[in-house]
């Protein structure tokens, strides 16, 4: 029983309809799920990805209207990054970011790897990783219709790090209860990996002790979830967990994917879910994320959830 990488990362907008434009027409990703939050039907859930929103290609947002901006600090999930097919890649994402005027930093060196930083238009800490010498988990395929060439396309989702003040407790959790491998230190991050291994695999652990912990808002993560094969395995999972006595949410069915969530020790949100039935198990793969897509159990208030939303184009 492993983890197979990286399943989505979800994240927090004030701004659902520019959160959309960002995301499709900047970053060139696809709009595979617009749906609502099953907590709260009154906003957005929104599910980006690759052509058809592989597990490992998803980054998702809950829309929360006026929430305030995010108070940066530890035990976060403090940058998630976005898989590039190569250098060139980068070359060329670093081009556009000018053109466009979106905040960035200089391309660096990471673990061998050529990134590059920037921020998206609520502030949120996003890091483009190149995938040339990738021999690990493999990424998605970029939408055909993208505004992005597809040979330059965003592949997946890459590392995703995490800052805490207890490092010690968090790689804890991580190895001995979710099987994840040191692969190495990076700086004052340590770096683990799990299943195949490589970018799509990856959670970075920084410690800082002289921070206050993240006041959540717009620009935060909210969760980030790990890829079980299948349900069989998920409810091996809950058990495992369980076993430990970790408080947990126990078997979640989100319709799209099955779940379960709990906190680590430094209280960040990790999700486990499945690989299936994926996105295009209610919608035509053509036409994903067109119209407003809801699960059985919400189908038969319809009416009453469109009533609340707001248009998004």
């Amino acid at each position: 029983m492993e983890l197979k990488g990286i399943h989505h990362v979800s994240a927090l907008t004030a701004k659902a309809r520019e959160n959309v434009d960002f995301y499709t027409k900047v970053l060139g990703l696809r709009l595979v799920k617009k749906t609502v939050n099953q907590d709260d039907t009154s906003v957005y859930h929104l599910f980006y990805g690759d052509e058809k929103g592989n597990p490992g290609t998803e980054l998702t947002f809950f829309e929360i209207p006026m929430i305030a901006k995010k108070h940066e600090g530890t035990n976060s999930i403090s940058a998630t990054s976005l898989r590039v097919p190569n250098d060139r890649a980068i070359a060329y994402w670093k081009q556009r970011f000018e053109e466009l005027n979106i905040e960035h930093e200089e391309i660096a060196n990471q673990a061998g790897r050529f990134t590059l930083a920037f921020k998206d238009f609520e502030g949120q800490h996003l890091i483009l990783v190149s995938d040339e010498n990738n021999e690990g988990v493999q990424g998605g395929i970029p939408w055909k219709k993208a505004q992005v060439p597809a040979e330059y396309g965003i592949v997946g989702l890459g590392p995703v790090k995490l800052t805490v003040k207890n490092a010690k407790a968090t790689i804890g959790i991580l190895t001995e209860l979710l099987g994840f491998r040191i692969k190495g230190n990076e700086q004052d991050t340590v770096v683990l990996e799990t299943g195949e291994g490589g970018t799509g695999a990856e959670i970075h652990v920084e410690e800082k002790t002289d921070f206050p912990p993240e006041r959540q808002g717009r620009g935060s993560v909210h969760h980030v979830a790990f890829r079980v094969d299948n349900e069989e395995e998920l409810h091996e999972w809950i058990k495992r967990i369980r076993e430990a006595k970790i408080p947990n949410s126990g078997f979640v069915d989100r319709f799209y994917f099955r779940s379960l969530y709990f906190r680590e020790p430094n209280g960040i949100l990790f999700e486990l879910a499945t690989d299936g039935p994926g996105f295009d198990s209610d919608e035509d793969i053509e036409h994903l994320g067109e119209s407003l897509a809801l699960p059985p159990f919400l189908e038969p208030k319809r009416e009453e959830i469109e009533a609340k939303l707001k248009p998004l184009r």
